[in-house]
C-alpha cells in the first residue's frame, strides 16, 4: 500500500529491531570450504572489492531490483549518480547539508558486498587466502600449504566508518608501530611490529571517512597513497600493502571553506563527486518520515503503539518544507530530516502522556499535540541573525506561524469542498469547544454532540471504516476546527494549555 494511502503511522517496539541501518545479518551458515586446497577446489578465485560491488550491483539492475534499498527521494537524482560511480570502480565522496541521508546511503552500500568471503584465519587485515599481501600472511600459506585454515567473513564486517575529527591521527587511520610487540623482543625494523589503522583493518571492505573536511590537512595526505597508488607508509618502513578497498567520504558543502576543506590533491584523487539533497517532492518527505517511523521508539509502555494519522504526518512533512525554504533560517546550515522525525516523535510522545494521564485506551495524535514539536525542535534550526533574547522569542514566533501554515495548506489539500457548515453551525448559538493536550477524545466529541458528515470527513481523511474509533474522530473533529479557525470562519482562543474554538 502507498505511504500516502495509509492512515497511521504504527511504531512498535519490534520496529527498533529491524532498523534498515543495521547490516544485513549472517545467514546461517558459512560457505563449507575450511582449508586453502578446499578452497581452491571449490574454483574460487579472488576478486577485486570493486568488481564485486560492480557484479553485485549490475545484477540488481537486470534484475530489477533496487540497487540501494531504503534511500527515499534519491532514484532520479542521487542513485543513478552513485551507480555510474560504483561501475565505473571509482571511489566517491557525498557532498550535501547536514540530514540529508548521506552516512545511511554509505552504509547501505554494504549490501552489494558478497554476503560471505574467505579470509585467512588469524589475519588482521582480511587477506584472501589466494591472494596474501602481508609478510605474516605469506608465511602462513608457505608453512601449512593446502592445510592453511580459511575463516568466512560476513559482508557485515567488512565496513569500516571514522568520524573526522581535529584530533585523528595518522596511527588512528593508517597505523603506528606497536610498542607492545617491541617489547615482545622484535626488532624496529621488522615488518610486524606495526599495528595497522582503521584503513588497512577494512581491507577488502568499504571504508567511509564521515564529514571528512574536519580531518586536519597533513592527516588527509595519508590518504593520498591510499587512493592513488593502493598502499600504505608507516613511519618509513618499508611496507608495502596492496589494499583493497572502496573508499567513501561525506562532507557539507560550507567545510570546504569555514571548519576546514579538502585539499586539492584529495578532491583530485577521488573518482566521483556526487550531491545529495534533501527530499524534492511532498511526498518523498511522507515517505521518509513513514519509513523512519518503524525505526523509533516513541514511547507506549502500558499501551499499545501511537497512531499518528495520515494528515498530522503530511503537516510535519510540510512543516519541515518551509522551514527549509523560510528567508528567516540560515540556507547555508540547511534542516536535517531529523527535524521532521524528531517532531513526529514529539506529537506521538505527546499523545501517549495524553492516554496515560486521560486513560485512553490508544494513543491518537490531533492538532492540540503540534504545537509542541516547536520547543522542541528549536534547537535543530539555525536562523540567520540570531542570538539575543529578543531573537529567541522572534525565532520561536517563526516557527509558530510556519507550523501554522504547514497545517492550512494540509487543510486546503485534504478538505477542499467538504461541506463542514454542519459543524460550523454548531457554534452560532454562542457555544464553544474547549480542547487541549489533556482533554480525551471522548470529552472533545462530547462537546459537540451529533456532527453531520463526519463520515464524509473520516473518509477524506484516509480513515478506513473499520478503523473508525472515538480516537480517530476526535482527531478528524480537531483537524477541521482547526482549518475552520486558520481559513477564518471560527475563532479561537490559547490560554495556556487549553484551546478554546467559538463562533
Amino acid at each position: 500500500m502507498s505511504p500516502l494511502r495509509r492512515t497511521v503511522v504504527e511504531v512498535t517496539d519490534a520496529a527498533l529491531l529491524g532498523t534498515s541501518q543495521s547490516p544485513t545479518p549472517p545467514a546461517p551458515t558459512a560457505p563449507a570450504p575450511t582449508t586453502l586446497g578446499e578452497l581452491r577446489d571449490s574454483g574460487a578465485s579472488a576478486r577485486p572489492v570493486k568488481a564485486e560491488i560492480r557484479d553485485n550491483l549490475l545484477a540488481r539492475l537486470a534484475a530489477g531490483e533496487p540497487t540501494l534499498p531504503g534511500i527515499v527521494g534519491f532514484e532520479d537524482t542521487v542513485v543513478p549518480e552513485v551507480e555510474r560511480a560504483l561501475i565505473a570502480g571509482h571511489d566517491l565522496v557525498l557532498l550535501g547539508e547536514r540530514g540529508q541521508g548521506k552516512t545511511r546511503l554509505i552504509r547501505t552500500l554494504v549490501g552489494l558486498l558478497d554476503e560471505w568471503t574467505p579470509v585467512l584465519v588469524g589475519s588482521e587485515l582480511n587477506e584472501h587466502p589466494l591472494a596474501p599481501i602481508s609478510v605474516w600472511a605469506r608465511r602462513q600459506v608457505a608453512e601449512h600449504g593446502d592445510a592453511t585454515p580459511v575463516g568466512w567473513l560476513h559482508r557485515s564486517d567488512r565496513f569500516g566508518e571514522k568520524l573526522a575529527t581535529p584530533d585523528t591521527s595518522v596511527g588512528d587511520l593508517i597505523g603506528d608501530v606497536d610498542p607492545i610487540k617491541v617489547a615482545e623482543g622484535r626488532t624496529l625494523g621488522d615488518p610486524e611490529t606495526v599495528h595497522y589503522g582503521l584503513v588497512p583493518r577494512t581491507n577488502r571492505g568499504i571504508f567511509s571517512i564521515n564529514e571528512l573536511p574536519d580531518l586536519a590537512e597533513r592527516i588527509q595526505v595519508a590518504l593520498l597513497n591510499v587512493l592513488e597508488e593502493r598502499d600504505i607508509q608507516i613511519r618509513g618502513y618499508r611496507v608495502r600493502l596492496p589494499l583493497d578497498l572502496l573508499l567513501v567520504a561525506s562532507a557539507n558543502p560550507e567545510d570546504y571553506t569555514n571548519r576546514g576543506r579538502i585539499i586539492t590533491p584529495l578532491k583530485d584523487r577521488f573518482g566521483a563527486e556526487v550531491r545529495t539533497h534533501y527530499p524534492i517532492e511532498l511526498a518523498d518527505e511522507i515517505r521518509l518520515l513513514h519509513q523512519e517511523a518503524q525505526t523509533s521508539w516513541l514511547g507506549g509502555q502500558g499501551f499499545d503503539a501511537p497512531l499518528v494519522p495520515e494528515h498530522l504526518v503530511e503537516i510535519v512533512a510540510r512543516f519541515t518544507r518551509l522551514v527549509r525554504e523560510s528567508s528567516q533560517v540560515d540556507q547555508r546550515s540547511g534542516v536535517s530530516a531529523r527535524f521532521a522525525i524528531a517532531g513526529l516523535e514529539t506529537v506521538a510522545a505527546s499523545a501517549v502522556r495524553r492516554a496515560a494521564v486521560a486513560g485512553e485506551t490508544r494513543p491518537v495524535a490531533r492538532v492540540v499535540d503540534l504545537p509542541s514539536i516547536v520547543p522542541a525542535s528549536r534547537g535543530k534550526v539555525e536562523f540567520a541573525d540570531s542570538g539575543s533574547d529578543a531573537d529567541d522569542d522572534r525565532d520561536l514566533e517563526v516557527l509558530e506561524h510556519l507550523l501554522r501554515q504547514a497545517t492550512a495548506q494540509t487543510f486546503r489539500a485534504r478538505c477542499a469542498g467538504l461541506d463542514l457548515t454542519g459543524l460550523q453551525e454548531h457554534f452560532t448559538g454562542g457555544d464553544t469547544v474547549e480542547s487541549g493536550d489533556l482533554v480525551p477524545a471522548a470529552a472533545l466529541l462530547g462537546q459537540l454532540g451529533t456532527i453531520p458528515h463526519l463520515a464524509q470527513l473520516l473518509g477524506r481523511l484516509g480513515v478506513p471504516e473499520g478503523e473508525q474509533s472515538a480516537e480517530q474522530a476526535a482527531a478528524a473533529v480537531e483537524f477541521a476546527l482547526e482549518g475552520l479557525w486558520l481559513t477564518r470562519r471560527l475563532a479561537k482562543d490559547t490560554d495556556g494549555a487549553r484551546t478554546i474554538y467559538g463562533a
